[in-house]
């Protein structure tokens, strides 16, 4: 008996490897390029960032240099690019991930058809292209009579005469957010209203049985509970999102740098200093530093949706 049932238990292990072996197949494409085009390039810029390269010499090891003149000689960096993209981060990331949540809790009251029909309005911002999307609000914030916001302003007497809103330092940051905020509604917002759409009705049968009365508190004890993998997905799209929109304001203001670094941010710098400067290394240097505080991110949210029963 004993022997019979060994037998089983050594089949039973048997099949679990091979099951296994097959998921390691199935999962064999998604590694190799997973490791192709982002764990070897993390690997070379962190590399890359502790020497002097300017793509046509041999790189020259130059330690922590690099990191060094970013924090103490680097004005750009430190009186511009960090705090707009401070600023930019805690409004766009917060901001655009309650938005997300908000739209979608409002659309999962509507019916069906209503609810398709708004949830492709409210996503296509986000999937019509960056060109697309600045073309319609460069039109908007044209800095002629033509333009639709100086237009309007200037038949109701609130200007004399049409304002650069694209190249006055004052505003360039504030309509890159705005913006932002317009197109924040991306898969994130999809993953969201999923979650909330397979929550389990049960749940709120008994929550109204214990008390809750209203939307408010639904949404407060049980929805909001119930999804956490959503959320935490959300989070984790509004972080990358937001710090790689630095392209919003390089096609609004039509240069890079954007006019005297109204609009720079870490990204933006990154990309003067590798491809118009060509300091490779420097660049590096940088992309280190966002993809440490893009990671620091993503632990702080993971630490606000973990949760031991997931």
């Amino acid at each position: 008996m004993a022997t019979i049932q060994q037998t089983r238990g050594k089949t039973l292990i048997a099949k679990r490897e091979n099951s296994n072996r097959k998921a390691y197949v199935f999962l064999l494409p998604y590694l190799l390029l997973f490791t192709a085009f982002i764990v070897i390039p993390m690997i070379v810029a962190i590399g890359l960032s502790f020497t002097s390269f300017d793509t046509i010499q041999t790189p020259t090891f130059s330690g922590f240099m690099n990191y060094v003149t970013l924090f103490t000689k680097d004005q750009v960096f430190m009186q511009k690019v960090l705090p707009n993209t401070i600023v930019y981060a805690l409004i766009v990331g917060p901001g655009g991930y309650l938005l997300s949540f908000l739209v979608a809790w409002a659309l999962a009251q509507l019916e069906p058809i209503s609810r398709t029909i708004l949830t492709v309005i409210f996503y296509s911002p986000s999937i019509t292209g960056l060109t697309a999307m600045t073309v319609l609000w460069k039109v908007i914030f044209s800095g002629d009579q033509m333009g639709y916001l100086n237009s309007i302003l200037m038949k109701i007497g609130v200007i004399d005469e049409p304002i650069l809103w694209l190249i006055d330092v004052r505003y360039l940051l504030p309509i890159m957010i705005i913006v932002a905020l317009w197109s924040s509604m991306g898969v994130g917002f999809l993953a969201m209203l999923a979650g909330i759409l397979n929550a389990d009705e049960s749940l709120y049968e008994a929550a109204a049985i214990d008390g809750v009365k209203n939307r408010f508190q639904e949404m407060i004890y049980i929805t909001i509970p119930t999804m956490k993998p959503q959320m935490l997905f959300g989070a984790v799209m509004a972080i990358v999102s937001t710090f790689q929109n630095g392209a919003i304001g390089v096609q609004l203001a039509g240069s890079n740098p954007t006019p005297q670094y109204a609009g720079q941010l870490i990204v933006n710098h990154i990309e003067d200093y590798g491809f118009i400067r060509y300091e490779m290394g420097y660049a590096a240097a940088v992309s280190v530093i966002l993809l440490a505080i893009v990671w620091i991110f993503s632990k702080i949210f993971g630490k606000l949706f973990s949760s031991k029963d997931l």
